[in-house]
């Protein structure tokens, strides 16, 4: 069965993440040892004991979540898993998607993702910016709330995750403001996320400006299997790779249309590879999901399932 493979990105951190992954599999712990040494820092403990609100600082989380990609991947071809035909990843889980792809260098990408974390908090200091998921609306309804509301700020959606849940991202007071034009609207939901940045809103402009001058100076290979951008179009050579880690900093990601992508490439096993279940959820609610077997490796039992649903288990 073709498989695809889903990195997540911010927002699936949590304190304790991968323990009994890494418990079970040494290549995880000596994932994030690889990582603490770029960083300075012991990124396990971190991950493991927090704090909280440490770990859900942009520049702490960023390297995590690529991490914990990672050594998810890494644990999945140690217990003989197959190689996928393709991946993708939202948002930051696109550098994972070109690590596990053999696109970038893993040190190399700690690196990044860690300077790409310090210039968004530093285009928008924590407490200015906000991001909130839209539930039980479809996209122009939610596109209307914002200009609605926005002013002479900006809110605007960032994330067409699934039909019916979008994120917006902006100015914390304009989001505020949003999240309550929608619940007007007859949204089910309208709740804050765990991210101290507004990812790929137009603030995110500044920033882009300055990771481009890092992506310029950045090793960079053919990805060796195919990986879909924040924009459904593939990453095919360095030079889309470059062009696309700089625009998807302020331009939304079409995670939507991404799945369809894919599942229109012939995917019919779909594997979230890393911490949590949202990109899984997020695969079901796109048309044909359901029709895919879709799964989430959080852990070793559930990725030694996975391996038989890929037919990649003796």
């Amino acid at each position: 069965m073709t498989l695809a493979m889903m990195f997540p990105g911010q927002g699936s951190q949590s304190v304790g993440m991968l323990a009994g992954l890494a418990a079970a599999e040494p290549v995880v712990a000596a994932t994030f040892a690889e990582a603490s040494t770029v960083l300075g820092y012991d990124l396990w403990q971190l991950c493991q004991s927090g704090p909280e609100e440490r770990l859900g600082g942009t520049e702490y989380t960023q390297p995590a979540m690529l991490a914990a990609g990672v050594a998810t991947w890494r644990a999945w071809l140690h217990r003989g898993g197959a190689t996928p035909a393709m991946m993708a990843g939202h948002s930051l889980g696109e550098y994972s998607a070109l690590v596990c792809a053999g696109a970038i260098d893993f040190t190399a990408a700690v690196g990044l993702v860690r300077e790409r974390g310090r210039l968004m908090q530093q285009a928008v200091p924590v407490g200015s910016g906000a991001m909130a998921a839209i539930l039980g609306l479809d996209d122009g309804t939610v596109e209307a709330a914002c200009a609605e509301v926005a002013g002479v700020e900006v809110v605007e959606a960032v994330n067409y995750n699934a039909p019916g849940q979008l994120v917006i991202a902006g100015h914390a007071p304009a989001v505020t403001r949003a999240m309550e034009a929608c619940r007007a609207r007859g949204a089910k939901r309208a709740v804050l996320l765990p991210v101290s940045a507004p990812c790929h809103s137009s603030l995110m402009q500044p920033a882009a400006a300055a990771l481009g001058e890092r992506l310029a100076a950045l090793s960079i290979e053919p990805p060796q299997v195919r990986v879909r951008a924040f924009d459904a179009s593939l990453y095919d050579s360095p030079e889309s790779i470059r062009a696309g880690l700089y625009s998807q900093l302020f331009r939304p990601v079409r995670w939507s249309s991404i799945v369809t992508a894919m599942l229109g490439d012939g995917a019919r096993v779909l594997m979230e590879c890393g911490p949590g279940k949202v990109l899984a959820g997020l695969a079901r609610r796109v048309p044909g999901g359901r029709e895919a077997t879709v799964l989430a490796l959080e852990g070793i039992e559930s990725l030694d399932a996975a391996r038989v649903a890929a037919g990649s288990a003796p």
